[in-house]
């Protein structure tokens, strides 16, 4: 659909600027709760994802699905909140056994005088991971139940 589709293939790419708007968002609240609030890091994920997804829908409302009117707002925040909580599910146990499994391995593989410590790295590649594989849940789900209103 996305490939034959013209139409869909602006959707998603608007999407998906609209997902790296967001990853800066996610990335930027992660290490500044993490590196200067000294919060956990899964919780800081959780809270990360919270604002992602706050920006995300905002964007996705008014710029990647402008024809969406049809829905109440109201619903829509509900329907986007559900599929983000179902992403939150997917992401967070594969953030946290990421972190784990990442960290370890720049601890051993990373020269001491790399520029990144191994969990700075450990965190941002596992979160990157993460956020790659909710994308396309987010995408798949919010298209075909938060914003089915659109042709």
């Amino acid at each position: 659909m996305i490939l034959t589709n013209p139409q869909e293939r602006s959707r998603f790419l608007r999407f998906a600027v609209v997902g790296v708007i967001g990853a800066v968002v996610d990335f930027g609240a992660f290490n500044i709760l993490t590196g200067i609030f000294k919060l956990a890091a899964v919780l800081s994920s959780v809270l990360s994802f919270t604002a992602a997804v706050t920006s995300n829908f905002l964007w996705n409302r008014f710029w990647t699905y402008p024809d969406s009117r049809s829905k109440n707002v109201s619903r829509q925040v509900i329907q986007f909140a559900v599929v983000s909580l179902i992403g939150l599910g997917i992401r967070t146990p594969l953030f946290a056994w990421l972190e784990k499994v990442l960290i370890a391995f720049f601890d051993k593989n990373l020269p001491k005088t790399f520029f990144l410590s191994p969990t700075f790295a450990g965190h941002n590649i596992a979160l990157a991971i993460a956020v790659l594989v909710v994308m396309m849940w987010n995408f798949l789900a919010n298209r075909y139940w938060t914003y089915n209103d659109v042709s």
